[in-house]
């Protein structure tokens, strides 16, 4: 390994053996403000988020923003290994966090750190290490955003093998309501919300938005949860289910939610309008930039916090999604070193 990434991982050791569930990252917090105080960068922090900006900071150029978070899932029932042990075996490094995200937030912030005093680049920069991405929590990324500069564009920093997510689909979960009437099974009695619900559920299941994503494909509706009745002689006065809503860049949420009330006659209810898909530009230097280094371009069916990032994004880094939160978690050595190299040559590209 060379110099850079050696200290990028030797910092994700230390923050790997820190639990650091969402909403309990203060200690990473802690660690990663103190690891660049004693790089001489000024750091700042509002809850469990840390944020700095370059020191040849020019308000008159653009601002990148390098977005990634601290915070991890638990970890699950099939562990092996103690998930907190940040162990080094056959080149891979071992620990809850390891790949999500741990590994390209280290690869950012030694870019960040490398780069901190660069005049020539094209764009100021802005790191930010945020918490509460994996609940999709109003502590992390969005309780910060007044207090950043001016942002002009992003890279989240996220595992997808450094390949580029030029578009990621949006969520929004919807609570449903269908209601009849109580009555004994055994009489010709109520107005069961079972038989009301059924034709909801089917539109559900089988209706198609008409304009499809270049990049995306189309909305994906999901009934996941039903909850019904409390006795099998009685008719069920209310029926309850819950719809899983997968958003792409070519209708918004409320043009969505919009659709599904024309079409249903139960009560709909969003949880959530926050989770936004978003989309680049082909033409955006991002992408252009991504394109000159080779990278594949896609669209990503999962969410992170470029769905609450409200300007043109990219979603890239080190490691491979499909290892995230599962048991055992590592990610190669070789996927940091090639991260750090990406992200410098991005930014050095724009």
């Amino acid at each position: 390994m060379n110099a850079a990434t050696t200290q990028a991982v030797a910092l994700l050791q230390r923050l790997i053996a820190i639990p650091s569930f969402s909403r309990e990252e203060d200690k990473t917090a802690e660690v990663i403000q103190q690891y660049l105080t004693e790089h001489g960068i000024p750091a700042h922090r509002e809850g469990n988020n840390v944020w700095a900006q370059s020191k040849a900071f020019d308000p008159a150029r653009p601002t990148l923003l390098l977005n990634s978070h601290h915070d991890t899932v638990k970890p699950n029932a099939g562990y092996t290994r103690d998930p907190f042990e940040a162990k080094i075996e056959d080149g891979k490094l071992y620990g809850l966090g390891s790949n999500d995200a741990g590994g390209p937030l280290v690869s950012l912030i030694t870019v960040f750190i490398s780069l901190y005093h660069r005049t020539d680049l094209a764009c100021n920069l802005v790191l930010a290490a945020t918490a509460e991405e994996e609940i999709s929590g109003q502590g992390g990324i969005e309780k910060i955003w007044s207090h950043l500069p001016h942002i002009d564009y992003a890279i989240v920093g996220e595992p997808t093998l450094t390949d580029i997510a030029v578009a990621e689909k949006g969520l929004m979960v919807l609570d449903c309501i269908a209601k009849g009437k109580a009555g004994h099974a055994a009489r010709d009695e109520g107005d069961n919300a079972i038989y009301k619900a059924l034709p909801d559920i089917g539109w559900f299941q089988t209706y198609q938005f008409p304009k499809v994503s270049p990049t995306l494909g189309r909305v994906k509706m999901s009934v996941t949860v039903i909850h019904a009745g409390q006795a099998h002689n009685q008719v069920p006065p209310e029926c309850t289910f819950t719809v899983d809503v997968r958003a792409t860049d070519a209708y918004s949420l409320e043009e969505i939610l919009a659709t599904v009330k024309e079409h249903v006659t139960c009560e709909v209810k969003p949880r959530s309008m926050r989770l936004r898909p978003s989309g680049i530009p082909d033409n955006h230097p991002l992408v252009v930039a991504g394109r000159k280094l080779g990278k594949k371009l896609y669209g990503s069916p999962t969410t992170s916090d470029q769905a609450l990032i409200p300007v043109p994004s990219i979603k890239m880094g080190p490691g491979n999604s499909a290892r995230s939160h599962s048991a055992d978690e590592f990610i190669y050595l070789t996927d940091i070193e090639e991260g750090i190299q990406s992200y410098l040559q991005l930014i050095e590209n724009l």
